[in-house]
């Protein structure tokens, strides 16, 4: 076989869940599946993770949580945290979502709805410091007046309060913490019983289980995708799921010329930063060019030959992390960024 292929194994899905939901209890995991499942491919997923028990999915948008609730059925709870308009909301409420607010004019928008007989869940957003989206402290008390008044008049249901952490230091961590319990309190004074509280992603989910509340939205780990900069994936008990594989197109001296480059996500930063894995063993990536890449050639290489982009540090070989900390950006994003046309092969059971 030509050319590059994306690989991934749903049965490693499946052991990471496992893994995620031990690590995250009493809290119930919500599996994030944002950008096409950090470019894993939505439907295998979501449906591997239906079939896994997972219940809870994170969306980020309305157009995503539709094609969830396709996939995972009607026994799934979807949570969209970006729907910005009456539209988008309407849109939201036909496919039975979760609606992440944090926003007084969204808020405003769902309430004008008046009591339709079929309220929007709502989950109220403050913000604690990050200053991704999210009701200030000061407005807080204002935001949740207009929502339990939608409350009265069947517009909607507050499912929950939530908020983003920065995850910069503990003592910025402890901060917001403290601001998301003080909402939460005042949100019940006027009047509100969310049944949700979630604040906590991946990382914090497994290092304070101060963070982890009703929910934990957790996507990089359920991938096999360390945090840069933080604990190796042996130490999360998680693998990576994915491995992009190239074949070689030609050998010309010392160097093989692989079938896969920056028109395949590849970013042209990472020549002479990393190595790729071959039958000869790692051998630097040299250049990047449009939709070949350079890397220096091993004893016997030849056309045909195999080579590992990213996949399983346990393998010897580059991750998603390790390329993106060469180049100083996250590791999700290494991994989004494989083109979609970049064919997905999946093991395992669907």
């Amino acid at each position: 076989m030509t050319g590059s292929v994306l690989e991934v194994d749903l049965d490693l899905l499946a052991a990471n869940l496992d893994r995620v939901r031990t690590a995250v209890a009493p809290a119930e995991l919500m599996l994030v599946v944002k950008n096409d499942a950090y470019g894993h491919g939505l439907g295998p997923v979501v449906e591997r993770a239906e079939r896994e028990g997972v219940r809870w999915f994170g969306a980020f948008d309305v157009l995503t949580g539709a094609r969830v609730r396709r996939l995972a059925g009607d026994g799934a709870r979807i949570f969209v945290w970006i729907a910005d308009t009456p539209a988008q909301v309407s849109a939201a409420l036909a496919s039975d979502l979760d609606i992440g607010v944090g926003d007084r004019r969204l808020l405003e928008d769902i309430v004008a709805r008046g009591g339709t007989g079929h309220p929007a869940r709502v989950h109220l957003k403050i913000d604690t410091g990050l200053r991704r989206n999210g009701v200030r402290p000061e407005a807080w008390p204002d935001f949740v007046a207009t929502a339990a008044a939608g409350e009265r008049v069947g517009a909607l249901v507050v499912e929950g309060i939530w908020s983003h952490l920065a995850e910069a230091s503990d003592e910025e961590d402890d901060l917001a913490r403290a601001r998301f319990d003080d909402a939460v309190r005042v949100a019940e004074a006027a009047g509100l019983r969310p049944r949700l509280r979630h604040l906590a992603a991946s990382a914090a989910s497994f290092a304070r289980p101060e963070f982890r509340y009703d929910l934990a939205r957790v996507g990089a780990f359920c991938y096999g995708i360390r945090p840069a900069g933080g604990p190796d994936e042996k130490a999360l008990g998680i693998r990576p799921i994915a491995r992009w594989e190239s074949s070689v197109l030609a050998v010309e001296g010392d160097v093989a010329r692989i079938a896969v480059g920056a028109r395949d996500g590849l970013f042209r930063t990472l020549a002479s930063r990393v190595e790729v894995a071959t039958p000869g063993g790692r051998r630097g990536l040299l250049a990047v060019h449009g939709s070949t890449s350079d890397v220096r050639a091993w004893p016997e290489a030849a056309a045909g030959d195999r080579v590992v982009i990213f996949g399983d540090a346990g393998k010897d070989e580059e991750t998603a992390t390790s390329l993106a900390e060469s180049i100083g950006t996250i590791g999700e994003e290494v991994a989004v960024r494989v083109s979609p046309l970049v064919p997905r092969r999946y093991r395992g059971r669907r």
